[in-house]
């Protein structure tokens, strides 16, 4: 081999192995968001559904949803004002979890959820919700955030969950990746632009 031809060979496999280590770097960035649209779009791993209006029917049938609000890194007390309600399939229900920030500076965090049963996350439709939305409270600031739900009434189909008689919905707040200055943004209220990030 002569050395142009050894040398335009190093340089198509120094081509063609950048080309690859960028493709993995942007793969490994694009895996997050993939994930969540997989995710949202079955409801894997108990991911609840994003709807833009209520179901089209109610059924008589019950199921008791029960609530529960934790913490990881944040000095907050994080709460759901109720333990749990009793909702028809397919009736739309508001909620609100209580979050007070327990620290003396400003603290931002963000939230994630899941649905349990895991197969249950497929008919939990939330209307409205805070998630992943990054959320700032000032020391000793004490906010309600409003979550608006139904449960399809398709539940009633699957026969996996005939004897499914409650469900429960879990949140979980961590620091947001970047902490804003004290005093920090605004939170998004039930009136603001929570409506808006309807995941």
């Amino acid at each position: 081999m002569t050395a142009p031809t050894k040398s335009a060979g190093n340089f198509a496999l120094a081509v063609g192995l950048l080309s690859l280590s960028l493709a993995m770097v942007g793969a490994s960035f694009a895996a997050v968001p993939l994930y969540r649209l997989f995710c949202a779009a079955t409801g894997f791993a108990g991911t609840p559904q994003r709807a833009d209006t209520g179901a089209d029917r109610t059924l008589d049938r019950t199921i008791v949803v029960r609530f529960d609000g934790n913490v990881a890194g944040v000095p907050w007390e994080f709460k759901p004002e109720t333990p749990q309600v009793s909702v028809k399939l397919g009736e739309v229900k508001l909620i609100h979890f209580v979050a007070e920030n327990t620290s003396s500076t400003a603290v931002t965090g963000t939230a994630t959820f899941n649905v349990q049963p895991d197969i249950a996350g497929a008919y939990f439709n939330k209307l409205q919700c805070f998630c992943f939305t990054e959320q700032t409270l000032k020391p000793g600031e004490r906010v309600e955030m409003p979550v608006q739900f139904f449960v399809s009434p398709e539940l009633a189909d699957d026969r996996e969950l005939a004897g499914t008689r409650a469900i429960t919905l879990s949140y979980t707040f961590f620091p947001a990746a970047k902490q804003g200055p004290a005093g920090g943004q605004p939170v998004a209220r039930a009136e603001g632009d929570i409506g808006e990030e309807k995941l």
